[in-house]
């Protein structure tokens, strides 16, 4: 069993790559097939890595995210991927009304997965320190868990 998920939050360089890297990461280790990808809804860092301190969070944990490029959602990404996790309610809001009509995409808040986190959001950490970024990290990883183990008891 397969599926595909997506990860979006406002510029694409901190939050949703994150996001990405702890979902691949711990799909890998449960043995997993899952299509991961993150997107941002603003278009200010197309093509852009991922910011220095959300790589450097991610090479503590054995992930190397310098590769990564941010990109802004499209339409079809409604109907490539599974699931569309925003990880704010902003970026929800975003989302809804970007989302075409035939859209087959489950649409929701990241950590609504995540049990006692439910309606809030992964903190943005870009405008703070790296401390913020450590924060997003543990954020991503308990929703990247609550994913794999959600895929398992489907699969």
């Amino acid at each position: 069993m397969s599926a595909s998920v997506l990860f979006v939050c406002l510029g694409n360089i901190c939050r949703s790559p994150l996001a990405e890297a702890a979902l691949r990461a711990e799909a890998e280790r449960a043995g997993l097939s899952v299509t991961v990808d993150s997107a941002g809804t603003g278009d200010w860092h197309v093509g852009s890595p991922p910011d220095r301190r959300a790589q450097a969070v991610a090479l503590r944990h054995g992930i190397d995210i310098s590769g990564y490029r941010g990109r802004q959602v499209t339409a079809g990404d409604f109907r490539r991927f599974d699931h569309v996790f925003a990880l704010d309610a902003e970026n929800l809001k975003n989302l809804r009304r970007i989302q075409p009509s035939d859209g087959t995409a489950d649409v929701r808040l990241l950590m609504d997965l995540v049990p006692g986190r439910e309606g809030s959001g992964v903190t943005d950490p870009y405008f703070g320190d790296d401390a913020g970024f450590d924060m997003t990290w543990d954020d991503v990883t308990r929703a990247a868990r609550a994913i794999v183990e959600r895929l398992r008891e489907r699969g």
